[in-house]
């Protein structure tokens, strides 16, 4: 009994076997086909992501300024059989090849795009940041895949906003197999076109960034002066968005907008001197500048050490005279002149846009210009005053365009369709002095360029009118020769002005030596753009 039972449980032993054998056998025969292929166990349906499309931020003609390259990402569904031409077009052959063997489907960057059929589906990808991208600064840059800082930061909603994922969903069996045939779904995300538009033209912004060898440390703004908005902006050093960590270790501080940083300004500012001065009826004013001069016992020098001699306001500024600046100022309204220095931006932040907003600096209090030597430093833009190159620019602006002050603007509006423009920030302006004052103004400006011996602001194709500062900082090298920022900001054309431009070199030294050559080759090249 015990051998018939034995026998009896070897033979069901061996049913078992043979049919678990079929079974094996007819699932690898299935499988060979092609019909069903190896992908997610217990899910109803498997999804490849093949990378996301991002919001593009635009200049003011709508030129993308990221997502200005593109990628092809295929998504395949491997067949166990070899998929030589695949192979071939991947980026990258091994990983192509490792993916492949592991039957799932999977997405794998490209050479080319192709035909789309049941086992693949060609995507193209934009790619969010260049080489050599542009404006690196005002875009900023992501982390984790949020906005960190700049417009990425600003507009994370309206950039990363929907469905920015392109992805292929895939129908499986109780057993997590695809199933050829069963039809896939394909979703391409149109987010790419929605976006932000800037007031930035891309041209421009190309010539403002090619000073990296001129510029170590600094920054150039081209605004135009008939409605405050910012063409171009590049600060010193640039970065790359693909290397922060880089970057944040860099001494040099990469990661700052130095546009709207504040720093000492110099003889830039003896142009609001000058200006509460015409308003005061002062524009007559003459001295004799003797080389220094004397503030209840405290010694201000020109930088002339023998002295400009007799002078009127326009060789004043065109001599950049120290000591007649604070002359002059001695026989001003002092509560007028800090009001009109207030008036024309000093003092104020200017916000661009959340995130990014320039400094207010430090404009002194009356009290403070009651002492005689603050107020004599005031008077030729040093001491306690700073002021970031942002406001500097405005200030030109409004010289430039007949005494309207207009609010800067970086945003212009922003796009669904990458083709017009909504929400479009208006124009806003204050008028901070009269036609009468500005076109003064502008005269000892253009002075200034072309009635100065050795003058280094001025470009071959358009006449300018600019003003130099070598502002002390009073920080010491190891030499002990102070540290002094190079400044020029100036408008063209002189005749009829359109644009204005704001260079510093941050530890540059002269502004006629470091600063105003590369303000003459920005107009000149600016004004070959059109």
């Amino acid at each position: 009994m015990r051998y018939r039972g034995d026998r009896g449980i070897l033979i069901l032993t061996l049913l078992f076997l043979l049919l678990f054998t079929g079974v094996v056998l007819n699932y690898y025969r299935i499988s060979e086909d092609g019909a069903y292929i190896s992908a997610a166990v217990n899910s109803p349906y498997i999804t490849v992501n093949a990378g996301d499309s991002q919001g593009t931020v635009y200049d003011r003609e709508m030129r993308p300024l990221v997502n200005c390259g593109h990628e092809w990402v295929c998504v395949i569904v491997p067949d166990g059989k070899t998929d030589a031409e695949a192979m071939e077009n991947a980026v990258d052959k091994e990983e192509f090849a490792e993916n492949y063997a592991k039957g799932r489907p999977f997405a794998y960057r490209c050479r080319e795009s192709g035909k789309d059929t049941d086992r693949k589906t060609y995507f193209r990808i934009p790619v969010r940041y260049g080489e050599n991208q542009t404006a690196q600064h005002v875009i900023g840059y992501l982390s984790e895949g949020k906005g960190a800082s700049g417009i990425e930061y600003a507009y994370e909603k309206i950039l990363r906003s929907g469905s920015v994922g392109n992805t292929v969903s895939y129908t499986t069996d109780g057993r997590g197999n695809v199933l050829i045939g069963e039809g896939k779904r394909v979703q391409r995300s149109s987010n790419e076109k929605t976006g932000v538009v800037t007031t930035l033209d891309k041209e421009i912004q190309a010539v403002c960034e090619s000073f990296s060898r001129e510029i170590a440390k600094g920054t150039v703004i081209v605004s135009d002066i008939g409605s405050g908005d910012i063409l171009g902006l590049a600060s010193y050093p640039q970065y790359s968005a693909d290397n922060i960590e880089a970057a944040l270790t860099d001494g040099d501080s990469p990661l700052i907008d130095r546009a709207l940083y504040s720093y000492s300004v110099g003889s830039i500012f003896k142009l609001v001197t000058a200006c509460e001065a015409l308003d005061e009826g002062m524009g007559g004013f003459v001295y004799d500048c003797k080389g220094s001069i004397d503030i209840s016992g405290q010694v201000f020098n020109c930088h002339r050490y023998d002295g400009h001699g007799v002078q009127d306001m326009t060789e004043a500024v065109a001599n950049s005279c120290n000591t007649y600046f604070i002359s002059l100022s001695r026989c001003l309204d002092i509560p007028k002149l800090r009001g009109t220095a207030y008036d024309m931006g000093f003092g104020k932040e200017i916000p661009l846009c959340s995130g990014i907003t320039a400094s207010a600096g430090h404009l002194p209090t009356v009290e403070e210009l009651l002492v005689p030597a603050e107020l004599a430093n005031f008077s030729f833009g040093q001491g306690k005053l700073t002021a970031s190159p942002l406001q500097i620019n405005r200030m030109t602006g409004a010289i430039a365009n007949g005494g309207k002050l207009y609010m800067s603007r970086l945003i212009k509006g922003i796009t669904a369709d990458g083709e017009t423009v909504s929400n479009e920030k208006p124009k806003q302006y204050t008028r901070v002095m009269g036609e009468i004052q500005a076109k003064e103004l502008r005269d000892m400006m253009i002075s200034a360029v072309y009635d100065t011996e050795g003058s280094n602001a001025k470009p071959q194709r358009v006449k300018v009118g600019a003003k130099t500062s070598t502002a002390q900082t009073g920080r010491m090298d190891e030499r002990g020769e102070e540290f002094c920022h190079a400044w020029i900001t100036g408008f063209f054309p002189a005749d009829k002005p359109r644009y204005a431009v704001t260079v510093l070199v941050e530890d540059g030294g002269y502004g006629n030596d470091a600063a105003a050559p590369v303000f003459a080759e920005i107009a000149d090249r600016v004004m070959k753009i059109g």
